[in-house]
């Protein structure tokens, strides 16, 4: 086989499971919840947080919460703007 290729698997994996690791960083952050607003947006809050582990609806109501136990950011949204929000573990 061609010493290149040979040489080309051994840091091939690597690298590319590096940049698909760094794809998966933890947005769930003291940083990122410090950047939160009262107001703010649903689609502002997804773009920093990512999609939410889980939402529910109660009338006007929606609480969304981000990641998982022990670190978690829970906001709850009336229309598509931040009423209050929450975190716990960070």
């Amino acid at each position: 086989m061609n010493p290149f290729l040979q040489n080309m698997k051994c840091w091939v994996l690597p690298v590319t499971l590096g940049l698909a690791l760094a794809g998966c960083e933890n947005k769930v952050s003291r940083e990122n919840y410090d950047k939160l607003a009262i107001g703010q947006e649903y689609a502002k809050v997804v773009e920093l947080l990512g999609e939410p582990e889980n939402c529910q609806s109660v009338v006007t109501v929606k609480n969304c919460v981000w990641g998982k136990e022990p670190k978690t950011i829970s906001v709850q949204f009336m229309g598509e703007k931040i009423l209050f929000y929450s975190n716990s573990g960070l």
